[in-house]
């Protein structure tokens, strides 16, 4: 379907396309269904994500959204496991900085329709808000959109791991420990995560040479969002992807054929087809 088949709307995605995903959410009968919203750095995930809450609220139904990014592991989580398996994992984002826990116990108590509340992670300060800080859900939810960077992502065959991707893996990782750790934890641990999820799309880019100027974008409406607080600078921002880089691309390769829709869309974020 081409993107000409959509109104447009003032700000984010067309309308149509957050009313497409919410009907197809409920339609997958479950009791509480899990939409995933699946898409590389400054796609356009978290704003989907909202107009589909917004849609469903619309029609009276209770959702809220949980991101991918809410669940990474502590500051000093992270720091043990960069002392203990490889220095590179002090830094948020690859698969294996995540709690996996919170991220089940969450989803079993939205499914089960219990009183929980959604973790919240402030990235300006890069670590996780306290439990006091976090969403309360004052009622049992009707649907829980779940969006985040590669869900749905599938592991790298081990051949696929043998020469650096870019200059961090070159320098940082010369002998592969970290990208085969990370792939490992992929394989091993996010496949149940992604199965939970009822349906999933994927905000597909022209290709990944975009990622490092959506992420920058990203990252200045962060910053004037919260006034006076610091945030990365361009370069540390343009290093920052390159830990996303290899998972990146692997979703790009894989998740087309995997994602139940696709939201091909241009340099500008615009649509282009929806398949």
């Amino acid at each position: 379907m081409k993107a000409t088949a959509y109104t447009n709307t003032t700000k984010g995605f067309p309308d149509t396309l957050a009313e497409q995903a919410l009907d197809d959410a409920l339609a997958s009968g479950a009791q509480v269904p899990v939409l995933a919203i699946s898409g590389l750095q400054g796609s356009g995930k978290s704003t989907l994500a909202a107009q589909v809450v917004d849609r469903a609220q619309a029609r009276g139904l209770r959702a809220a959204t949980l991101s991918v990014d809410d669940v990474y592991l502590t500051r000093g989580q992270r720091q043990r496991l960069a002392r203990d398996v490889h220095p590179l994992l002090v830094t948020r984002g690859p698969p294996g900085t995540h709690d996996l826990p919170l991220a089940h116990a969450v989803l079993d108590a939205v499914i089960a329709r219990a009183p929980t509340a959604l973790p919240r992670f402030d990235k300006l300060a890069d670590e996780r808000l306290p439990p006091a800080q976090w969403q309360a859900l004052d009622a049992p939810l009707d649907l829980l959109v779940f969006e985040g960077w590669f869900l749905g992502t599938p592991a790298q065959p081990a051949d696929a791991l043998r020469e650096p991707l870019n200059a961090l893996e070159r320098e940082a990782d010369p002998d592969g420990r970290w990208r085969r750790w990370c792939n490992q934890s992929l394989a091993d641990h996010y496949a149940p995560l992604w199965q939970r999820c009822d349906r999933l799309w994927f905000l597909q880019p022209p290709d990944f040479a975009v990622v490092p100027r959506w992420r920058w974008q990203q990252e200045q409406h962060l910053k004037a969002a919260q006034p006076g607080r610091s945030g990365m600078t361009r370069p540390q921002l343009e290093r920052f992807v390159q830990y996303y880089e290899r998972v990146s691309r692997q979703a790009l390769r894989t998740l087309p054929a995997l994602a139940d829709r696709v939201i091909a869309l241009d340099a500008e974020r615009r649509i282009i087809e929806v398949r």
